[in-house]
């Protein structure tokens, strides 16, 4: 016989588990939406659960206000199966019956009791996994830490010449040329100077 895949749904701790069981021993057979059976066929020992929901091996919904455990066609105004986007909006819709048989693949129930071991004990969720990973991450962060690689040192600034247009440097700067008549000023005034010389070289001579 086939098996049932069971959500557990605990309201106390808002979590949810899943769970794989065969159809005969878990007691589920012929219950109906809304039903509250024991746990003990899934497991749970002094747990009481209720039957909110399931699905079909093909995705169809079980609804509670449809009676036995066939699939029906009915027009639906409101989830499971149809969800309207406008107010008042009907569709026809396939569905399964409120009654679970061995169509149906995944059952949907919620703890109204519950045992004196928790269900993350029961499901073999321990904490110590998360305990060990949060070591070796912090552990990963040391490592990390101490690896560091040594600072680089500082590159030497060389101070280059600045470039002009095209890339190319910027020619140096020159003194402006003189002027042609500043030029003959001066040479003038040179020439006055020599006549003023030999003319007291002759001077002395006469004397």
């Amino acid at each position: 016989m086939a098996n049932f895949k069971v959500v557990i749904s605990d309201p106390a701790s808002k979590k949810a588990y899943q769970k794989e069981v065969e159809q005969a021993p878990s007691g589920l057979m012929g219950k109906k939406i809304g039903e509250k059976v024991s746990g003990s066929g899934l497991g749970l020992e002094g747990y009481e659960l209720e039957i909110t929901g399931g699905s079909d091996s093909d995705g169809f919904p079980m609804r509670g206000d449809i009676e036995g455990p066939a699939r029906k066609k009915v027009i639906l105004t409101s989830p499971p199966g149809y969800k309207p986007k406008d107010a008042g909006k009907r569709k026809r819709k396939s569905v399964r019956g409120n009654t679970i048989s061995q169509d149906i693949a995944q059952v949907n129930v919620k703890v109204v009791k519950a045992g004196a071991k928790k269900l993350e004990e029961i499901m073999g969720k321990k904490e110590e996994k998360s305990e060990v990973k949060d070591a070796e991450k912090a552990e990963a962060k040391g490592e990390k830490a101490e690896a560091k690689p040594a600072e680089k040192p500082a590159k030497k600034t060389e101070q280059k010449t600045p470039m002009g247009e095209g890339g190319q440097e910027a020619p140096k700067e020159e003194k402006p040329a003189e002027n042609a008549e500043e030029q003959s000023a001066k040479a003038e005034s040179k020439m006055g100077v020599k006549k003023l010389e030999d003319q007291e070289k002759k001077t002395k001579d006469m004397e």
